[in-house]
């Protein structure tokens, strides 16, 4: 591996430690509340040196940054890009994909919810988080936006602000609500989107 200067990672390794942090802090959230989530942990947790999560994000603010943007990362991640619908698909492979997502989250992603939930509730006491983590989490409202317009609605800011709504609510229910211990069905999913949508659309296109 090549070096710049000596001492000083290149750009890979850099992104490397990026990502073991915000992974190490996300494990943190979910696994010890937002308490837990301090420098030292971190460090520990991801298996680097002590100071090296101090160097890279020197205040709390900084860390919790870090985290909303591994968040960001992760989730998006969630469904690789092949599966995701254009706008010009129709609304039915809009459910499809919406159903393969959430039960994706309750199967096999569970601790990212947790750790969402963790970072919501932190910026409603932090403003300056809420800028940082509300900016981060638009970047998945306008594709579901565009796509809710090619299905035909005639306010797809509203009808996406709904489908949303309904998503993350089944999700808190089934990840860490009184539906925890009952995963709905890829198929169950599906029908409960199709309900809405044709609710608010009619046919789908």
């Amino acid at each position: 591996m090549t070096r710049t200067t000596a001492g000083t990672p290149t750009p890979e390794t850099a992104v490397s430690r990026a990502a073991r942090i915000g992974d190490a802090a996300l494990a943190l959230l979910v696994e010890r509340g937002m308490r837990g989530l301090t420098h030292r942990a971190v460090d520990e947790r991801a298996g680097l040196p002590q100071g090296s999560t101090s160097n890279h994000a020197r205040t709390r603010q900084a860390l919790l940054e870090t985290a909303v943007r591994r968040q960001v990362q992760r989730e998006a991640e969630v469904l690789t890009p092949h599966e995701l619908p254009g706008p010009e698909s129709g609304g039915d492979a809009l459910v499809d994909a919406l159903a393969l997502a959430l039960h994706r989250y309750l199967t096999d992603h569970r601790s990212l919810l947790v750790s969402r939930y963790e970072l919501a509730l932190e910026a409603t006491r932090r403003p300056e988080l809420r800028t940082f983590f509300d900016s981060a989490g638009s970047t998945f409202h306008a594709p579901l936006i565009a796509m809710m317009a090619a299905a035909g609605s005639a306010e797809p800011e509203r009808h996406a602000l709904s489908l949303i709504a309904w998503s993350e609510g089944v999700m808190f229910s089934c990840a860490a609500g009184s539906f925890h211990a009952a995963v709905p069905s890829r198929t169950e999913l599906r029908t409960g989107i199709d309900e809405l949508m044709r609710g608010m659309l009619g046919d789908l296109a």
